[in-house]
């Protein structure tokens, strides 16, 4: 992280984080890991993964999510999203019920979600890196306040945005965000635990390309491919 492995469009708001104090404590912090012979997921090279498939000159729709996944092969850089080849996580498989219902897509068999992000829409977990097999480990490391500042990005910078806050987590974590200048949607997180108390029938994904038609902006195509490459 020496140098800002941000496009252009981040990196004139979020630049300076890379060289505040909180930074280079995480910095430290994930060098002791791999200095431990930890392994952390995903890679170094998709940390930053959301925001090179989405500048902020094109977010549309914000989803949070918490942690990476912490299993082989799984994360990639984007919330609720894994690798092609990978099976399709829980939590992901009822976001896919939900589509179907709400806007009639056909079930895909992957959980590779880059085509949304290329269409707008930032799917960022609130941490950036975790240890493998060990859920939640980097928490409270740093990226946390990285993640916050991008938020607050999107909030002064964009007008229009949807924000899809899925969980007590990410509702906390956005709670700040200008419901004048953005739509801001809530419902329980889609894991199994919790999806039937309220996160299936809210239509979260047509009622978003609905707010975007009504500013003006193309709305977002939820069909994933069929296929994808690995």
């Amino acid at each position: 992280m020496t140098q800002i492995p941000l496009p252009d469009s981040w990196a004139r708001h979020l630049g300076g984080e890379f060289t505040a104090p909180y930074m280079q404590a995480l910095r430290d912090f994930l060098a002791r890991e791999k200095a431990a012979r930890k392994v952390i997921y995903p890679h170094s090279a998709n940390w930053f993964r959301a925001f090179a498939l989405t500048p902020l000159d094109r977010v549309k729709v914000v989803v949070l999510g918490q942690d990476p996944y912490h299993g082989p092969g799984q994360a990639h850089g984007l919330c609720f999203s894994v690798r092609p080849g990978v099976p399709v996580p829980p939590s992901l498989q009822n976001i896919y019920k939900e589509l179907a219902t709400d806007v009639g897509t056909t079930p895909v068999n992957h959980g590779f979600l880059e085509s949304w992000a290329e269409q707008g829409v930032l799917l960022l977990n609130s941490v950036l890196t975790v240890e493998r097999g060990n859920a939640g480990a980097h928490r409270n490391q740093g990226w946390e306040t990285f993640t916050d500042r991008a938020i607050q990005v999107v909030n002064e910078q964009c007008d229009g945005v949807v924000f899809l806050l899925w969980g007590s987590y990410a509702q906390k974590k956005a709670a700040f965000v200008d419901r004048d200048r953005h739509l801001v949607l809530h419902a329980p997180h889609p894991s199994p635990l919790s999806a039937h108390r309220g996160f299936f029938g809210q239509r979260h994904f047509s009622r978003a390309n609905a707010f975007l038609a009504e500013r003006g902006s193309s709305p977002i195509d939820w069909q994933l491919p069929a296929e994808v490459g690995a």
